[in-house]
């Protein structure tokens, strides 16, 4: 797709969480794409060399009054949504809508703990958005226009650093993305709903919004996702098998 509109096609390793990165995975990653017929920039930027800049971010949000610490694990979140409670628990990109136990608007001139992970207040930050929206090319292709009023419902307070890395992937990627110059992301439609997300981000911390492809996931027979963490089928196998890279990006809708 870049190539076919004189663009420039980058390659990005997001190992932020470090006890699934694995070197043999990276390897996999690089090996199935030169099979796909891809060829893409070098150096590969990789998340964990730009924890400084996530880390700046947050610093901002914090010193804004948007982010809070949050000790709720999630078994604090289960038992806080099973009480009693009007309507059915909402359910966003992440999960079920955090309940808010944690809520507060913490001292801009303390200091950030490293012991909690920290979210952003979506009450606080609603006043501060105006005119959502964001270019789909893939799936359901058009303008995505949200409102600020839905946030709370759809999204609630995410998580924008997690206690054990300092960051997450929907602050790291906003991030990237715009140090990378990135005008187009190409994704999979599992991460179509997270976009809302990451829009929030980019005005937020004014960055640039790209246009967005979300593209069909490949599933074995079963149905179930292509992902090596729950041993479904790898792309490994369908070589294997004699399927070719035309069948592989025709599954996806990028043939």
């Amino acid at each position: 797709m870049a190539q076919d509109h004189g663009g420039r096609f980058l390659l990005r390793i997001e190992d932020i969480d470090t006890s699934r990165a694995r070197c043999a995975f990276e390897a996999q990653i690089y090996d199935d794409l030169a099979w796909l017929g891809l060829t893409w920039e070098t150096p590969v930027l990789r998340q964990s060399d730009n924890m400084n800049n996530y880390r700046q971010a947050i610093d901002k949000l914090w010193k804004s009054g948007l982010i809070y610490p949050c000790s709720c694990n999630r078994r604090d979140i289960q038992v806080a949504l099973s009480a009693p409670q009007e309507g059915a628990v909402l359910t966003g990109p992440d999960g079920p809508i955090y309940p808010g136990t944690c809520r507060h608007v913490p001292d801009p001139d303390a200091p950030i703990p490293d012991t909690s992970a920290l979210r952003l207040n979506m009450a606080r930050t609603m006043p501060l958005l105006r005119d959502l929206r964001y270019t789909e090319t893939g799936l359901n292709a058009g303008t995505v226009d949200f409102s600020t009023e839905e946030l709370t419902q759809t999204l609630g307070d995410i998580v924008l650093a997690r206690r054990d890395m300092g960051t997450s992937y929907h602050l790291s990627v906003v991030l990237d993305d715009a140090v990378q110059d990135i005008t187009h992301v190409v994704r999979g439609a599992d991460l179509a709903e997270a976009t809302r997300i990451h829009v929030v981000l980019q005005r937020l911390l004014r960055l640039p919004t790209p246009v967005y492809h979300h593209h069909r996931l490949i599933r074995d027979n079963a149905g179930k996702r292509l992902a090596k963490r729950d041993d479904a089928r790898a792309i490994a196998k369908y070589r294997a098998e004699g399927f070719t890279p035309h069948d592989i990006r025709g599954w996806v809708g990028l043939d």
